[in-house]
C-alpha cells in the first residue's frame, strides 16, 4: 500500500465528538419518542470515551515497556474488570460466591484460549507480544462475559419460576443432575446463540471489526480474513467454556448436596456495590438537606427577632 496507516487513520477529538453526534440524535429520538432509554445512551457513550481514552493510555505504556508480566496484569484486570461487570451491572439475580465463580471461569477460558491461539493458531512467537496478545484477551472477554450473563440468567430465572418443576423432578428420585439437565441444556443453547449467529453471517452480510481493523492497518485483506476466523474460533471456544463452567456452578449451589433447591442462595437485590453507593448518596443528600434547613431556620429567627424588636420599640415610643 501506498498509504500509511498513520495517514489513514489519523483520528483527533473532534472526529470522536462527531461521532457522539450520532448517539445525541439517538438520544433526541427516544427522548422525543418516550422510549426511556436517552439518557442510557448519553451515559454509555460517555462511559465508553472514559474507558477508552484511559485504556489508550495505559496500553501504550504497556506496548513500550514490553514486558510479559505487565500483559498479564492486564489480562487478568480485564478479566476482573469483566467479571465485575456481569456481577455487577448486567445480572439482576445472583447466587451465593457468584463474583468468585464467574472469575474462575473467566480466568479458566479466556487465558488458556488465547495463549494457546495466539501462540499456534496465529503462529505469533512469543504469545505475549502486548499489540497481538491483549487485543485477543479483551475480544474474548467481551464476549465471553455476554455469554456467561446470559447462561446465568436464565438458570436463575428457571429456578425461581420453575422450582415446582424441578422438585418435582427430585421428589420422583431424580438426582440434582438429572432433574437440572434441561435447564442446563437450554441455557447453554441460549449463552452460545449469540456467537453462533454472528459466525454464521460473518463475511457475507457482516464485516467483523477485527478484520477490519487489520485491514485499515494495513494487512491484506486474504490475511485479514483468515485472522477474523482463527478469532472467531477462539471466541466461540472460550464462550462455551465459561458458559459450562458457570452454569454448572450455579446448578451446583442453586441446588444442594442433599437435592433440595435452595431459593435462599439466590439475592434478587441490588448488587452490594450499588446498595452502598445508594447508601452513601443518601446519607449526603440527608447531610445537606439538614445544613440547609439550618441555614434557614437561623435567618428566619433572625428576621423575626428583628421585626418583634422593631414593633417593640415603636410600642415604647408611642
Amino acid at each position: 500500500m501506498d498509504t500509511t496507516p498513520s495517514d489513514s487513520t489519523h483520528l483527533s477529538w473532534a472526529n470522536v465528538g462527531l461521532g457522539f453526534a450520532f448517539v445525541v440524535a439517538n438520544a433526541f429520538l427516544s427522548t422525543s419518542l418516550n422510549l426511556g432509554v436517552g439518557g442510557l445512551l448519553v451515559t454509555s457513550a460517555l462511559r465508553c470515551i472514559v474507558q477508552l481514552a484511559i485504556v489508550g493510555l495505559l496500553l501504550q505504556r504497556v506496548f513500550e515497556t514490553n514486558n510479559p508480566w505487565a500483559v498479564a496484569g492486564i489480562a487478568c484486570l480485564l478479566n476482573l474488570l469483566g467479571t465485575v461487570e456481569a456481577v455487577a451491572n448486567k445480572s439482576k439475580k445472583r447466587f451465593h460466591n457468584m463474583f468468585s465463580s464467574v472469575l474462575i471461569s473467566m480466568l479458566g477460558s479466556t487465558i488458556p484460549v488465547s495463549i494457546i491461539g495466539a501462540r499456534y493458531a496465529m503462529a505469533v512467537d512469543p504469545f505475549w507480544k502486548p499489540e497481538q496478545y491483549i487485543p485477543i484477551v479483551g475480544m474474548l472477554c467481551g464476549n465471553t462475559i455476554s455469554g456467561v450473563v446470559v447462561a446465568v440468567a436464565y438458570v436463575l430465572k428457571e429456578m425461581c419460576d420453575n422450582r415446582d418443576k424441578v422438585e418435582m423432578y427430585l421428589a420422583f428420585g431424580a438426582s440434582r443432575f438429572e432433574a437440572c439437565l434441561p435447564i442446563a441444556r437450554e441455557a447453554l443453547r441460549l449463552a452460545l446463540t449469540p456467537t453462533i449467529n454472528q459466525m454464521s453471517v460473518i463475511g457475507i452480510i457482516a464485516i467483523p471489526g477485527m478484520m477490519t481493523g487489520a485491514i485499515l492497518g494495513g494487512s491484506s485483506v486474504e490475511q485479514a480474513a483468515k485472522l477474523q476466523m482463527v478469532i472467531m474460533f477462539m471466541i466461540s471456544a472460550s464462550t462455551a467454556l465459561a458458559a459450562i463452567v458457570t452454569t454448572v456452578t450455579t446448578l451446583a449451589i442453586v441446588v444442594d448436596n442433599e437435592h433440595r433447591v435452595r431459593p435462599d442462595r439466590v439475592d434478587v437485590r441490588d448488587h452490594t456495590i450499588w446498595r452502598a453507593r445508594n447508601w452513601v448518596f443518601a446519607k449526603i443528600v440527608g447531610a445537606v438537606k439538614s445544613v440547609v434547613a439550618g441555614c434557614c431556620c437561623r435567618r428566619w429567627k433572625k428576621g423575626s427577632s428583628g421585626t418583634n424588636g422593631h414593633r417593640t420599640g415603636e410600642a415604647l415610643l408611642g
